[in-house]
């Protein structure tokens, strides 16, 4: 397997470039500055293995419209579900704060008085934005692998049984397009099988 052995002029470069971008952008600008065809895992693990840190906070793209906007004084769960003032809960945070769940996925405070239905994962918000509201049964995954890449091209939605399917199979890669190739295998695979089912069903 071809090992590229990175100059000092691309490594600089490659540090300078990599805070607030995803992968495939740094993939991108890295080769269309040296006129190479870096591969994306090449890139991921030249980032990783010189230090380099992308920076993606989760923070919204410019252009995007905020999950709350317009909601300002908005209260989300009923003033029964209100905690009165000064009796809040050590632990409390307000409404828009975020954090991360032990599976690593982070997660926007969206009410109040639910407990964990207060909080939903900033990935699916972000593919709400984009496509309306997420179908019963579905999920939100992330086409690179990166759970920081909150790119909306970067957001895919799948059945469970799809995602089972791709899990299973390991359709999921860190190549974007590998991923996105792996949902429409594993869609295609979950239809045939329904339609089996219903057939066998008939007869």
């Amino acid at each position: 397997m071809y090992m590229h052995r990175w100059s000092s002029e691309e490594k600089e470069y490659l540090g300078t470039i990599t805070p607030g971008r995803s992968y495939k952008e740094i993939q991108e600008l890295m080769n269309k500055k040296f006129s190479c065809n870096f591969t994306f895992d090449q890139i991921k693990g030249a980032v990783k293995r010189y230090g380099f840190k992308t920076g993606r906070t989760g923070r919204f793209v410019k252009g995007f419209t905020p999950w709350n906007k317009g909601l300002k004084g908005v209260n989300f769960g009923g003033r029964e579900t209100q905690f009165k003032k000064g009796h809040k809960p050590h632990n409390w945070v307000p409404i828009g704060s975020e954090r991360i769940t032990k599976d690593g996925y982070v997660q926007i405070k969206v009410q109040e008085g639910q407990f964990q239905r207060n909080w939903k994962g900033k990935h699916v918000i972000i593919w709400e934005e984009h496509n309306g509201p997420l179908p019963e049964g579905h999920a939100v995954i992330f086409a690179d692998g990166d759970m920081r890449n909150f790119d909306p091209t970067n957001l895919i939605s799948v059945s469970r049984r799809e995602l089972l399917l791709m899990n299973r199979q390991g359709l999921i890669k860190e190549d974007p397009e590998l991923t996105k190739t792996g949902a429409l295998v594993a869609k295609l695979q979950s239809e045939v099988y329904q339609k089996l089912k219903e057939d066998n069903h008939e007869n």
